[in-house]
């Protein structure tokens, strides 16, 4: 059987069918005794039957079938046009039917896409007003606690009065890194921060990061030091005060959730066209389940360990932006209790 026949071989088939089904009709009449044939008037007849019959379903076929598919065809081709060319001329008699089951099939599924992405969205940006509530009214409670401690009383005791203040201006202090971060990622996202691309040594850059962070690395008894190998001082193209904090966000994360007398490897890898920075700890790990999520806004493998160690819950989704914002890419690899490695790429200058 013909796939996706056209008016006419419908036609065509559909008419021999009825000539033929006409001639078994005669023949059995002729060989029965009740009808007297005249071959000739009955070859005639069939003639004509054939031809009426080829443009009457035609016909039909046309003006109450494939015309109303052609329609819903071209319904659907218009939408999945640019703009511009939606006002070109489409002629709907063409013959198109060919293509109007992969033109239906295409459009079907990317509505299935559409439909599933927006399902996502919508369940991101619940999860994600779920997480910024959270973490707001951590640290509001956590000061008006404070503070109506003080006011009904507090104040006047001098052993609690300071230590309470204290510890209601850290909560602030939490409150305004989450705002900032979140104002940054908002610039990201928006394209309102531009990029200023330079060419600069990123061994270099990276021995500034671990200068800025040293004090708090001998704090958690965490090493920062280069991989073998590393010592050659690879010159990229970025932004270099973007790529400080994308540096400064991973290797805090390796200091907080370092274990005590690690150590934290940076290393370089020349990969043709792109730089690989990759940044490896010998920390706590993380699970193979949450490495899908880990640069979700504010998601947080252990949340209550997380929260106790300070920051945002923003570091690691900034870090991507940044790095999307350079058109490069990052991964992460963890193991439990053998630590982590991010790894991200850089345009070689």
């Amino acid at each position: 059987m013909l796939k996706n026949p056209t008016p006419q071989q419908i036609s065509f088939f559909s008419s021999l069918w009825i000539v033929g089904s006409l001639l078994f009709v005669a023949t059995v009449l002729w060989l029965s005794g009740f009808w007297s044939v005249n071959f000739e008037v009955v070859l005639l007849l069939l003639i004509l039957g054939y031809g009426i019959s080829y443009f009457v379903i035609l016909y039909y076929l046309k003006k109450y079938i494939y015309r109303k598919i052609k329609l819903i065809y071209k319904t659907i081709h218009k939408h999945k046009l640019h703009s511009q060319e939606k006002n070109s001329y489409q002629d709907v008699n063409a013959d198109i039917l060919d293509e109007v089951e992969k033109e239906v099939e295409a459009w079907a599924t990317n509505q299935a896409q559409e439909i599933a992405e927006l399902k996502s969205w919508q369940s991101y940006r619940r999860r994600f007003l779920g997480d910024i509530s959270h973490e707001l009214k951590t640290p509001i409670f956590t000061i008006q606690g404070y503070l109506d401690t003080l006011l009904d009383g507090a104040m006047a005791d001098e052993k609690i009065n300071q230590l309470y203040l204290e510890r209601a201006a850290k909560n602030v202090q939490r409150l305004n890194t989450i705002v900032e971060d979140l104002e940054s990622i908002s610039r990201m996202e928006s394209g309102e921060l531009m990029l200023e691309v330079q060419s600069f040594n990123i061994r270099e850059l990276t021995q500034e990061v671990f200068e800025d962070l040293e004090i708090k690395a001998l704090e958690n008894d965490i090493t920062f030091l280069f991989k073998s190998g590393a010592d050659e001082n690879y010159m990229v193209n970025a932004d270099r005060e973007s790529i400080r904090q994308v540096l400064t966000n991973l290797l805090n994360n390796s200091v907080k959730y370092g274990k005590k007398g690690g150590s934290t490897k940076v290393s370089f890898y020349d990969m043709d066209k792109n730089i690989l920075v990759e940044v490896a700890d010998n920390g706590i790990g993380i699970e193979a389940e949450f490495l899908d999520r880990i640069f979700d806004r504010f998601y947080r493998v252990d949340k209550s360990r997380s929260r106790d160690r300070g920051g945002s819950g923003l570091g690691l989704s900034i870090v991507k932006h940044i790095i999307n914002a350079h058109k490069q890419t990052i991964n992460v690899r963890s193991t439990i209790n053998l630590g982590s490695t991010f790894g991200f790429t850089l345009e070689k200058a």
